[in-house]
């Protein structure tokens, strides 16, 4: 699988491009991941049983976006939460 470019501001919004954000596979066999339509930085958290969060995605046509891209996304959300991209206090 290729890594994708994530949205950037000057990109039009695209309702075509889905993209899952992996959270983690529990000990009950759900899938807890976030899914996003056109922007990855804007989605919703939803849950799954495995077999159907593969499905999901399969008929999605999904963009997994990369622990790289998660950590992009989450440090750029700081800035709503503290101001500044990067801090913490």
């Amino acid at each position: 699988m290729a890594l994708h470019q994530l949205h950037t501001p000057h990109d039009p919004f695209d309702v075509d491009r889905r993209y899952v954000r992996f959270r983690t596979l529990r000990s009950d066999g759900f899938v807890d991941f976030y899914f996003s339509i056109g922007e990855p930085a804007l989605g919703v958290e939803l849950s799954l049983p495995l077999e159907q969060y593969k499905e999901f995605c399969r008929s999605n046509k999904v963009v997994y976006l990369t622990r790289e891209q998660c950590e992009a996304i989450d440090f750029d959300q700081q800035k709503w939460r503290y101001g500044q991209p990067g801090i913490t206090d």
